[in-house]
């Protein structure tokens, strides 16, 4: 419906045709275009209005309940949202209101916490180096390039990055995507065909599990870890092109893909092996180059996705990095680099930073892994079970959902930031607190949140006083 602003030259009045349901001037005399000066007044006043919300035809909600469809819609939707409560597994966001460190500050509540649950593993996302550098990409590059890649998107700075994350990994070529959600999204689709097989470990991340998804590749699940199980699939398969994917690390669990044995079984049956080294990338292994190092086999993964988004700078964005020719590849079929805008230069220049410091980040790494021992030694001491490998992440196991809420609750009653994960991001049954350990965390911050643990535990029944 057009909106028209009329002069009732009788009365003096003015209206809005198509935008209230009447105006002042009766209707059967036409109305003439209101003067200039009227209009001009009248404009501003609407503007005003609209920019309050108090002029509109009718409100969104009013407008949205005529409509059967919407009112379908919400009804599905409320009695599923109904359901997630009734299950306990509803999603609490809080608020932070200060920069992530280790210590923020939450909407609501008094006082500092310590942050034991962010993937801020170096402690780089507030780094002053790396903020300045974010700060001077933004100034000298802009805000953004209003762009895909193709077209007018590509920076200097965009390929200076992905050079430097080839030369990280050692392998021939990387690409850039906005996260690396966006980067496993891309490169099932893109590389398998109906007449190609994939190999997913069964707890392996969600942005796998969808990128496997949307491609038309023979689809195949091995139990977590079981190499048995994986040799009888790939043995029975005739595919064109394999490929194993994996996590490096499982975000959930803390637990290490046995990249030895999945390489050894990728070399038997002429298998491509895809890692995804999201929760490894710049602090895993002795210089932080992830999974591979860690185990002492680098060059095992013939791809790697990972991230930017955790120990490198914290901020965003993702990558692959590989065969030349896959990369290649990517950059003229993979649907999320084309359709995306890249990451923008504050984060671009964010990470080249970051990756500076991780180069040369020894001394933090140690930190990281001192931290680490000591935590899972504590809660180990105090009765609690610790799942996963020799990781920062650092799941304590509690099993049913409303325990693991009570758990968290109470942590952060006494100041520590921690949070629980129940079903559908976990199994149902295997409810837990995930802690994450950083190197910017002290030892007197990794001794107060072991106590804490202990204690809350013993309250709440986990642990037998």
């Amino acid at each position: 419906m057009k909106t028209k602003l009329c002069w009732n030259t009788r009365y003096g009045t003015t209206c809005v045709t198509g935008l209230l349901k009447s105006c002042s001037a009766p209707a059967h005399r036409p109305a003439a275009a209101a003067p200039p000066f009227v209009a001009m007044a009248l404009r501003s006043q609407l503007l005003r209005n609209c920019l309050n919300g108090t002029v509109q035809s009718r409100s969104f909600h009013e407008l949205h309940k005529e409509r059967a469809g919407v009112a379908t819609l919400r009804d599905v939707l409320e009695d599923r949202l109904r359901e997630i409560k009734r299950a306990k597994t509803w999603k609490h966001e809080r608020i932070i209101t200060s920069p992530q460190d280790t210590k923020v500050t939450v909407k609501g509540a008094e006082g500092e916490f310590l942050n034991f649950c962010a993937n801020n593993y170096l402690g780089l996302s507030n780094h002053p180096e790396v903020v300045e550098a974010a700060r001077e990409g933004l100034k000298k590059y802009g805000a953004g390039l209003s762009s895909v890649r193709f077209i007018c998107g590509t920076q200097t700075i965009h390929k200076e990055l992905e050079d430097r994350l080839a030369k990280f990994h050692n392998r021939e070529d990387a690409i850039l995507y906005g996260s690396c959600f966006d980067a496993n999204a891309g490169l099932f689709e893109s590389v398998l065909t109906p007449e190609d097989a994939v190999f997913s470990d069964a707890l392996n991340h969600a942005s796998i599990i969808d990128g496997i998804r949307l491609c038309k590749a023979q689809k195949f699940r091995y139990p977590h870890r079981d190499l048995n199980e994986l040799e009888h699939l790939l043995a029975h398969s005739e595919a064109r092109i394999k490929l194993i994917v994996t996590d490096g690390v499982f975000s959930m669990d803390g637990t290490v893909a046995p990249l030895k044995g999945l390489r050894d079984l990728a070399d038997k049956y002429r298998t491509l092996l895809a890692v995804d080294d999201s929760h490894a990338t710049g602090f895993f292994g002795e210089t932080g180059r992830g999974t591979e190092e860690y185990l002492g086999i680098m060059g095992a993964a013939d791809i790697i996705c990972s991230t930017l988004g955790k120990a490198v700078s914290g901020a965003a964005g993702g990558y692959t990095t590989g065969p030349k020719e896959l990369i290649t590849l990517l950059r003229n079929v993979s649907r999320p680099y084309l359709f995306s805008n890249a990451p923008p230069p504050p984060v671009v220049c964010a990470s080249l930073k970051s990756l500076d410091l991780v180069e040369h980040s020894g001394e933090l790494r140690q930190r990281l892994r001192e931290n680490t021992r000591a935590f899972r030694e504590g809660l180990k001491s105090a009765g609690l079970t610790v799942a996963g490998d020799d990781h920062p992440i650092c799941p304590v196991m509690v099993g049913e959902a409303p325990l693991a809420v009570e758990l968290a609750s109470n942590m952060l009653k006494r100041g520590i930031y921690v949070v629980a994960f129940s079903y559908p991001v976990v199994p149902k049954g295997a409810a837990r607190v995930r802690v994450q350990l950083s190197a910017a965390h002290t030892q007197e911050d990794v001794a107060r949140a072991v106590q804490a643990f202990a204690d809350v535990a013993r309250e709440i029944g986990i642990v037998k006083a």
